[in-house]
């Protein structure tokens, strides 16, 4: 689907293919945006006479499609209710792009005009976001409905500085649909191997790209992150990612680490059967922060930032780790691993140590889809955020915002820091029956030092079982927008 701006026109009666405009909710029920009360005339008052029909109010998102009515060479055109003007803001219209090409994609047309006056690049966003589709493995077209719209002009106030903000969101949204893509791919095609092959490709973008192989992490002490993969065929790698975008190469740079167990059967504390399917997205935290290096190099940002991400596959086997082995990390640290379903803080641990020892970055960000504690806390509505740092928090706090990627920020205490001890090793990477996300979070905080450090638990938003208005049921890329959004917000030259 292209999308491109252009002024605004005003000859509405002569645009081709479908036509969307808006209308306000005001005190008198709606009020029609300049396009509709033109196109209202040039048709005899056939959209009022279906806004009274319809009983259509102007509210946020309502809309009334009206299939080639006489007077205008559009095929249809579809009203689209903005909900009351100071409500306005650029994500109410992505949600709008979104709602509009849902109403569209499949309706044939292959050709679609949105006349609006603001906010064109937020609506385009949006659409782009709503279109994504994972289809590659339908073979027949029985199968999958195709979507028909080619393209979508946006006629608009200030084409050109619309298609220049659109160019740098457009860029971010390639981000997203590659945490997607990632997330959504079968853990036979995308396995740690595979995985670091993909994430190479970042070279083509000004990205230094380092591959940590099981004898090299062997060697830096990685006992952690190499225990969860060892009963698997697949080889447990590290990626290092690495943009320099700042003016000064020598700044510290920010940091971003990614849990990438690739599928988690739980090892041999097996997962039940029922649903182990969906452990092929263990590796939204990973993803998250590719897509988002991705980003950050698309849209070529002036900061220095740092990617890491573990990959590793869990499984179980002969060689495969057991419940009650003690093994070391990197930091030194010893662990006691009392359920290897609780494996994704074992390789978080070595990545987190090796990213503050190796780089001394400002802060570091942690993604992971570690625990079901915090679906259970938050459903799929917040990911949990735990930190050191209150400024670190208000950061991330204000790009979730920015972006509708919300953040609810949780409790860490030496009470629940208690709770992970053993009686025989150093930590134990379990807490017992309850805060098991927090007790998550007070592990991973054993391996930052110092470091200005938040762990994001993204459980329960990395794929959603429902659509939303900016993205298809499935994977939802989250993580991408929202630490992209806090190095723009925050870390730029």
């Amino acid at each position: 689907m292209k999308i491109n701006f252009t002024e605004i026109d005003k000859d509405y009666a002569n645009i081709d293919g479908a036509v969307v405009v808006f209308s306000l909710k005001n005190d008198d029920g709606y009020e029609f945006r300049p396009p509709a009360v033109d196109l209202d005339k040039a048709t005899d008052g056939a959209l009022t006479k279906a806004a009274e029909a319809t009983d259509f109010k102007g509210n946020f998102g309502q809309m009334i499609e009206l299939i080639a009515p006489s007077g205008v060479a559009a095929s249809r055109i579809l009203l689209v209710g903005l909900g009351e003007m100071d409500k306005l803001n650029p994500l109410k219209a992505e949600q709008i792009g979104g709602k509009v090409i849902v109403k569209l994609m499949y309706s044939g047309e292959k050709n679609v005009t949105v006349v609006v006056g603001k906010m064109a690049e937020s609506a385009a966003l949006g659409m782009r976001l709503r279109a994504y589709k994972f289809d590659k493995y339908f073979t027949t077209e029985k199968n999958i409905k195709k979507p028909s719209v080619e393209q979508v002009t946006f006629q608009t106030h200030g084409a050109d500085e619309a298609a220049a903000k659109f160019e740098t969101m457009d860029r971010v949204a390639d981000g997203v649909f590659w945490a997607r893509d990632l997330v959504t791919e079968p853990g036979n095609v995308v396995y740690p191997e595979s995985y670091a092959a993909q994430i190479k490709e970042l070279t083509n973008m000004g990205i230094e790209v380092e591959v940590l192989d099981e004898d090299t992490m062997e060697d830096l002490g990685m006992e952690s992150l190499l225990g969860v993969g060892q009963g698997s065929a697949s080889e447990s790698l590290m990626v290092l990612m690495h943009w320099k975008g700042s003016d000064n190469p020598d700044e510290a740079p920010v940091a971003f680490v990614g849990k990438g167990v690739t599928f988690d059967t739980g090892g041999i504390s097996l997962k039940p059967g029922a649903g182990m399917g969906d452990m092929k997205f263990d590796m939204g935290g990973s993803a998250a922060v590719v897509g988002a290096m991705k980003a950050i190099a698309g849209r070529k940002a002036k900061a220095n930032v740092i990617g890491v991400v573990g990959l590793v596959e869990n499984m179980p086997s002969s060689t495969a780790q057991r419940p009650g082995d003690v093994v070391g990390s990197m930091s030194g640290q010893t662990i006691e691993v009392l359920n290897t379903d609780a494996e994704g803080r074992l390789v978080l641990a070595d990545c987190l140590w090796y990213t503050q020892d190796r780089y001394k970055p400002k802060f570091i960000v942690d993604l992971a889809t570690l625990t079901g504690a915090m679906m259970v806390a938050l459903g799929q509505e917040f990911a949990g955020m735990f930190s050191n740092s209150d400024e670190l928090c208000e950061m991330l706090d204000q790009a979730g915002k920015d972006v509708d990627e919300p953040l609810w920020r949780m409790p860490l205490t030496d009470g629940f820091d208690k709770m992970i001890n053993s009686d025989i090793a150093d930590m134990k990477n379990i807490g017992g029956k309850y805060g098991g996300s927090i007790t998550a979070a007070q592990f991973l905080q054993r391996f930052v030092n110092e470091t200005p450090w938040a762990h994001l638990d993204i459980a329960g938003t990395a794929w959603r079982q429902k659509p939303s208005d900016v993205a298809e049921k499935g994977a939802t890329g989250y993580g991408v927008r929202l630490l992209d959004r806090l190095v723009q917000n925050n870390f730029e030259d």
